[in-house]
C-alpha cells in the first residue's frame, strides 16, 4: 500500500534530513535506498533493531501460539469472550493467508 500511495504522489511535507533533501525528491521503490544517505539507512536499521530487541521480544507463555503481548501493547484482548477471540483469530489467520496470495 505504501508503494501505491507514493505512486499517487502523496508524500510527507518537508525535508528528510538536515541537508535539505525533500521527501518529494525521493524516488519510489528500491531507488529510494540510493537517494537516502548512509546515516539515514543506519538510523532506520537501528530504529528497527531497537523495536525488535526492546518492544517486540519473543514472549514465552502466551495464551495461544502467536500471542506476543508483552505488557507494552494491549488493546483489551482479555475483555473479549471466547467466541469473539476465536473469531478474531480466524479473521487474522485469513488475512495472513490472503496477504500471501
Amino acid at each position: 500500500v505504501g508503494y501505491l500511495v507514493q505512486e499517487a504522489g502523496i508524500r510527507f511535507p518537508g525535508a528528510i534530513d538536515l541537508s535539505g533533501l525533500q521527501f518529494s525528491d525521493i524516488p519510489n521503490g528500491y531507488a529510494a535506498f540510493e537517494a537516502i544517505s548512509y546515516a539515514g539507512k543506519l538510523q532506520m536499521f537501528l530504529a528497527v533493531g531497537a523495536l525488535e530487541v526492546l518492544v517486540m521480544r519473543d514472549f514465552v507463555g502466551g495464551e495461544f501460539p502467536g500471542d506476543l503481548r508483552n505488557g507494552y501493547f494491549d488493546l483489551g484482548w482479555d475483555t473479549f469472550d471466547e467466541e469473539t477471540k476465536l473469531r478474531k483469530r480466524a479473521v487474522e489467520l485469513n488475512q495472513g493467508r490472503a496477504a500471501m496470495m
